[in-house]
């Protein structure tokens, strides 16, 4: 879909643009939050006329002065704005940066110079409408747009009064302007609307209450007082928790009654303004009279009707208001919960990811939050002395310059006030607070240093109190690696390995470096390491310490190198096992002179026949096989005329590899180039760089590897097989059942699922390339979850009879709901998505004669995909969630390149061992999903059962976005 988007953008003028290409451009537009508020006729013209633009890194868009002929909204990415008062570029500051769903370049309405420099920070992604275009829609949509642009064409209740401060022409500092709301229709109408939906929630809760539980509401006595018609807080929450699924725990419960508090629906006696799950009184707005009319009978059944939608949308609106309620308390009120919720925000914001875990726990205790509703509050002015910097969490601020007008408007998410001392701050932080967070750090910082180099940097953090002989209990530290050479990090934690527990145990942090150090000192390196820090023996002391000494340091050597080879396995290189089968050897020579070194050899002899495995290509007893880089695989690879000549390769051969094997075939002495050519052709083409490794795993669904010269490359068609089905498969499909499919897609994909090696996570991360890894089982595993996209879309596009369309989206859903009941959220996620993918999503028809339970189904269903508050919703499922679970893969690798793109991997030329910590720390998450097999009971066999079993391992879909929107408007063409 983003490909599709980038296409038509950038190669097609407005006039060859068909209404097939608008859908899918618009499909795109929908998810920028620049967008959010524009009607869809506004849209279908910017659809039209937009371009696409994708910029590397360090790229000028455009100079301070110049005079424009663009405006832009940044699709992906971020850009800075840097401001010079004698506008050379090289003096620029940066002011501001840019991110995703900010729109700049409005200057063009009037021609006056640009008042700032854009420069790319990073590769971003932008959609450009030129002047005569945006000066024809802003004429015309003007009542729409004129939220989204800055003074003097936005639409701002009131301005900076004159009772400002003057501005302070030493340089560019900032000035905020109106706070708006999110949304670029009218700001009223914007919050009534949002307003009146809270206030129906709550009349629906009410009577829904009255109709199935009304002791809940009635007259309460405390302390010789009586209180007229209320509820318990408690109780409220516990009733809450059983009306739907979508409700998972009680703080998410408190969080929808506060939305209810918030805005005067529900009332505190006290008018207090924090909901508590406690024994305090509360009571509805309708409630508050004393002749509170009661629910009629017709008004009970809608109740009973709406209370799932009503519920839905609270469960929505929930985490923002419980996190407003949190922030509002003092440091001092903030219990242990609430701080866990505010730093698992801090988490989720990029520029914070370098800090340490530390820094992002004391900042919790100290944010504060800040409200400001009308339009034109200057929250700060140019020259004024910083106190706070912000973060905006919902709405938009205008940064002035003196002499240079509004040069910027930030958009929720983007920040200001004290960008020199970190970006994307958290909402309204104390600097005063900050810098006290940052000595304290620093002061329990332990550095440790050779020839005047850092060489390992420690933590010090308060550890258990241990009692002492006396009785007194000392107070203990621990020391967190942050950073360091890889020597000294391994050194110090083997020092710091706890001899005094079981041998295989150790700090999570040794764990860490096992699984994170291919990153930055691979094997070839480690072994040497290892095999140094063995042989240790103390140079001074008795013969029992020296023989103690060295006990203990082999003793810690050989349990991380059993933590090494276990964790590595299969990904072992064969000079890692000439390095193993060594040190074994050596270890068990040890043992004859140190005994106690014999408790160890058990284990190591297991380790022994792990060995002897891996030597000989003994398969383990699994049903599907992991793959190996060096396993050698038939392939197809194509020419230009559609020939196809077959090679066998190692999986992890290099693109160079592939091509030289192919001109063997051909006795070609030509320059050849591979391409992936996906069904669309020559709209998806992608050339392989001659260091690219393991490309057979990388191809779309129904991609197909293609050897050409260059001057073939527009000649290039793709196969008519890769077009896909003409049919669907009802006739067989409609005869297997929900829960035999479902089941069956569960065992697949957990077959898949389980020859996905921890480390191919971390090599899909970092870049195989550099790692000179193959991730080919995870390749595989996340093609699946497009493959069941596009058979979901597939199949309802292919069916051509309304009823029949209808019984597919019932059925379908309830293979969803199998599949999140089997814990299988990968394949729910899959069909969820590709029920709401456009060509599906926009058969009106067929969704209105869906039944109001399947369509209340759907909507729950969806909820959980909501990507607000980083899939709070999602997460918040899955951590009530036991083994064996099939996680979100996609949400698990968006997380690690959040983590990684977000941090440096050395600082100072240390290794940045937080960093590794942080991506160690998901990387665990698909080890705890699969710490338990997947047994579930296969239901009772049919006479279908062998079928449905083939069926779900080769779906025949069609992956090519325009031709399911061409085969969707065929269904139902466009409404005029």
């Amino acid at each position: 879909d983003q490909c599709a988007s980038k296409l038509l953008f950038t190669q097609r003028f407005r006039k060859e643009r068909s209404s097939e290409d608008v859908d899918i451009i618009l499909a795109r537009l929908k998810k920028v939050k620049a967008f959010k508020g524009f009607n869809p006729s506004l849209l279908q013209q910017i659809c039209l006329c937009g371009f696409y633009e994708g910029l590397e890194k360090g790229i000028m868009l455009y100079r301070q002065g110049d005079i424009g002929t663009s405006w832009y909204t940044v699709l992906s990415g971020s850009l800075d704005v840097k401001v010079s008062e004698t506008s050379s570029y090289q003096d620029g500051v940066t002011i501001c940066t840019l991110g995703t769903g900010t729109a700049f370049g409005e200057s063009i309405l009037d021609n006056t110079p640009r008042h700032a420099t854009i420069v790319t920070r990073e590769f971003s992604e932008l959609l450009r409408i030129e002047q005569k275009e945006f000066r024809s829609l802003w004429e015309k949509f003007y009542y729409c747009m004129a939220g989204l642009l800055v003074p003097p064409y936005g639409v701002m209740e009131s301005t900076c009064g004159s009772d400002s401060k003057p501005l302070n022409t030493d340089g560019p500092f900032y000035a905020a302007l109106p706070l708006l709301t999110p949304h670029f229709f009218s700001t009223s109408a914007c919050a009534q609307t949002l307003s009146e939906k809270i206030l129906h929630a709550g009349k629906i809760l009410r009577n829904a209450i009255l109709s199935k539980a009304p002791h809940m509401i009635r007259d309460r006595k405390f302390h010789l007082k009586t209180y007229r018609q209320c509820c318990v807080g408690t109780e409220l929450v516990d009733w809450l928790m059983q009306q739907s699924s979508c409700v998972h725990s009680r703080l998410q419960a408190v969080g929808m009654w506060q939305v209810l508090l918030e805005e005067g629906v529900l009332n505190h006696v006290e008018q207090e303004m924090d909901f508590q799950d406690k024994y305090l009184f509360y009571r509805f707005l309708d409630d508050e009279r004393e002749d509170a009319p009661l629910p009629s009978e017709e008004e009970k059944g809608e109740s009973q009707e709406e209370l799932q939608e009503a519920l839905l949308f609270l469960s929505q609106t929930g985490p923002d208001a419980h996190l407003r309620m949190i922030l509002r308390k003092p440091s001092s009120d903030r219990a242990a919960d609430d701080l866990e919720i505010i730093y698992e925000e801090l988490l989720n914001i990029k520029a914070l990811s370098h800090l340490s875990t530390t820094v992002k726990r004391e900042l919790a205790g100290v944010l504060i939050f800040e409200s400001h509703a009308k339009a034109g509050t200057v929250l700060f002015n140019q020259g004024d002395e910083g106190t706070s910097w912000y973060i905006i969490l919902k709405g938009s601020v205008n940064v002035v310059i003196y002499g240079k007008g509004v040069v910027c408007t930030l958009h929720e998410g983007d920040d200001f006030g004290k960008l020199a001392l970190v970006n994307d701050a958290p909402r309204a932080a104390s600097i005063e607070d900050f810098n006290r967070i940052l000595r304290d750090v620093e002061a329990n910082t332990v550095r440790l240093e050779e020839h005047g180099q850092d060489v390992l940097v420690l933590e010090k953090t308060l550890g258990s109190a241990r009692n002492s002989a006396d009785g007194s209990s000392a107070v203990h530290y621990k020391y967190r690696v942050m950073s360091g050479t890889p020597e000294k990090i391994l050194e110090h934690l083997l020092k710091m390995m706890r001899l005094d527990l079981q041998f295989t145990e150790s700090d999570s942090a040794l764990d860490d470096f096992v699984l994170m150090h291919c990153v930055f000192v691979p094997n070839s390196q480690l072994c040497p390491l290892l095999r140094a820090q063995y042989p240790f023996t103390a140079s001074q002391g008795s013969e029992q310490e020296k023989l103690d000494y060295a006990l203990n340091n082999k003793r810690r050597v050989i349990c991380m190198i059993m933590k090494w080879a276990t964790v590595h396995d299969d990904q072992l290189q064969q000079e890692d096992v000439a390095f193993l089968q060594e040190f074994l050897i050596s270890a068990s020579n040890d043992a004859t002179w140190l005994p106690a070194l014999g408790d160890q050899l058990t284990e190591l002899e297991r380790h022994k026949v792990f060995l002897r495995q891996f030597s000989l290509g003994e398969e383990k007893p699994q049903k599907r096989q992991p793959i190996r880089g060096s396993d050698e695989i038939l392939f197809k690879v194509y020419c230009c005329d559609h020939t196809y000549t077959t090679i066998r390769v190692p999986v992890a051969a290099s693109v160079q590899e592939v091509i030289s094997a192919v001109a063997d075939k051909l006795g070609s002495v030509e320059e050849l180039n591979l391409v992936h050519l996906s069904s669309a052709g020559g709209e998806k083409k992608t050339i392989f760089k001659p260091n690219d490794v393991s490309v057979f795993s990388t191809l779309s669904v129904n991609g197909r590897l293609f050897a050409c010269r260059r001057d073939q490359l527009d000649s290039l068609t793709p196969l008519s097989e890769q077009g896909g089905p003409s049919s669907g498969s009802l006739s067989s499909f409609e005869l297997m059942s929900s829960k035999d499919v479902a089941y069956h897609l569960t065992s697949y994909d957990w077959e898949l699922f389980h020859c996905v090696h921890e480390l191919e996570l971390i090599y899909h991360t970092f870049g195989r390339q550099h790692i000179n890894k193959t991730s080919v089982n995870l390749d595989l595993f996340l093609r699946r979850f497009n493959e069941i996209q596009f058979w979901v879309i597939t199949e309802i596009c292919l069916c051509s009879q309304i009823s029949k369309r209808v019984q597919l989206l019932k059925k379908f859903i309830k293979i969803a709901a199998h599949c999140k009941d089997y814990k299988n959220l990968n394949a729910f996620f899959a069909i969820i998505m590709g029920l709401s993918n456009p060509a599906v999503s926009r058969l009106s028809q067929t969704w209105e004669k869906l039944p109001s339970k399947f369509k209340k189904c759907y909507g729950e269903f969806e909820n959980l995909m909501d990507p607000s508050r980083n899939h709070r919703s999602y997460r918040l499922i899955f951590s009530k969630l036991e083994p064996p679970v099939i996680p979100f893969m996609p949400l698990l690798i968006k997380d690690m390149t959040f983590t990684h793109e977000g941090n440096k991997t050395f600082i100072d030329n240390l290794v940045n061992f937080e960093k590794m910590r942080m991506i160690a720390k998901t990387v665990k998450i698909v080890r705890y999903c699969r710490s338990q097999t997947f047994s579930e009971d296969a239901p009772l066999p049919s006479k279908h059962h062998p079928d449905v079993w083939t069926y779900v391992r080769q779906f025949n879909v069609i992956d090519n976005q325009r031709i399911l929107t061409q085969l969707s408007h065929g269904l139902e063409p466009r409404r005029s």
